[in-house]
């Protein structure tokens, strides 16, 4: 009943969302379907951070930009398919023909055995990368005229999917392997596992999920997060995102996490909560340092809780519900892009 009932709120909502983000929406009638950008094979940089380890805390401005240079590529692609899967909800006549040409650029990159090559700290972070090709196949696949393309490309995610399993499981730092890296990595398996409807990859989703939730503190704080200083609040957001994505996808397919290590998930989620409406206090208390998320005059911007859509799909909350209507439309490109839209119209 609760799930129902969330579900008609989120589809009265769409409509608001529908109009708020009329200006992409509008490209659907005269959509061009362009040709996919080159495939990146190979992916290298190193740290964004000068003391390089699991609790680093200094950032360097200069090797942080030559990370987000060496992904451009990649994100800017991902952009483009999160507008394309976002656009076959609104479009009427040409859905399919957005869809198909979404799918067939994927197909494209897999083809060439793109992201195969991962060096540095590049099998560290391509998670939610992964999760974001995922996300628009979730959403395009459902309206695509033809599954021509699905099996080159379900070979090719499978091949990703399996060389983070054995990254994760066995060459990880210790650190990151229960922080949000690895949970991110355990979205990208939530979201390909389902598309390619792979239990090998959708399982070790659920227990990477797990293993993450699990270690949360008895206030719902992470402690792999919390030992990044001023950024800890910022990264327990990081995690946080995944975390409950995840479990709301996996719910779906019958794999349920939130009530797993004493309701972990819902503790995550209750401190991160209660501490940005303290504006970091209980962080600032564990670490000591103020933290980035409210640096000068910063308030919260809707995309740190756009999770908010999907952890309601699995989970009542009528203080969550408010805060989240304070926000709509909730947007975030690593997750899909529009969340309210996305849950409301998931086939999956």
């Amino acid at each position: 009943m609760i799930r129902r009932q969330l579900s008609s709120a989120i589809l009265a909502l769409s409509s608001l969302v529908a109009t708020t983000l009329v200006p992409q929406m509008a490209t659907a009638e005269d959509f061009e379907c362009k040709p996919a950008p080159q495939p990146i094979l190979t992916l290298a940089y190193g740290s964004r951070y000068s003391d390089v380890g699991s609790g680093s805390k200094t950032l360097d401005k200069n090797a942080s930009s030559d990370v987000d240079n060496a992904l451009e590529p990649v994100d800017e692609f991902l952009r483009e398919l999160t507008m394309m899967a976002n656009m076959v909800h609104q479009a009427d006549g040409n859905a399919s023909e957005i869809a198909d040409c979404a799918i067939g650029q994927i197909a494209s990159w897999a083809e060439a055995n793109a992201l195969a090559d991962l060096q540095q700290n590049a099998r560290l972070t391509i998670g939610s990368r992964l999760a974001g090709i995922g996300f628009a196949l979730l959403q395009t696949v459902p309206y695509s005229s033809s599954k021509k393309h699905m099996p080159i490309i379900s070979r090719w995610l499978q091949e990703r999917m399996m060389d983070q399993m054995v990254y994760w499981e066995a060459d990880a730092p210790d650190g990151a392997s229960r922080g949000n890296l690895r949970a991110w990595a355990g979205l990208a398996g939530a979201t390909i596992g389902t598309v390619i409807d792979d239990p090998v990859i959708r399982g070790w989703s659920a227990w990477s999920s797990t293993y993450v939730m699990c270690t949360a503190n008895e206030d719902g704080s992470l402690p792999q997060e919390m030992t990044r200083g001023k950024f800890a609040l910022h990264y327990q957001l990081h995690a946080v995102a995944p975390l409950t994505v995840s479990a709301a996808l996996l719910s779906r397919q019958g794999m349920e996490l939130n009530e797993r290590c004493e309701n972990a998930l819902q503790r995550i989620v209750n401190f991160t909560v209660d501490d940005l409406r303290s504006r970091g206090a209980k962080t600032q208390a564990i670490t000591g340092e103020r933290q980035t998320v409210f640096e000068g005059d910063a308030e919260v911007k809707g995309w740190q809780l756009a999770w908010l859509e999907a952890y309601l799909s699995i989970q009542f909350d009528a203080g969550l519900i408010a805060l989240a209507d304070e926000y709509r439309p909730l947007s975030y490109s690593k997750l899909g892009g529009d969340q309210t839209l996305i849950w409301s119209e998931m086939r999956w």
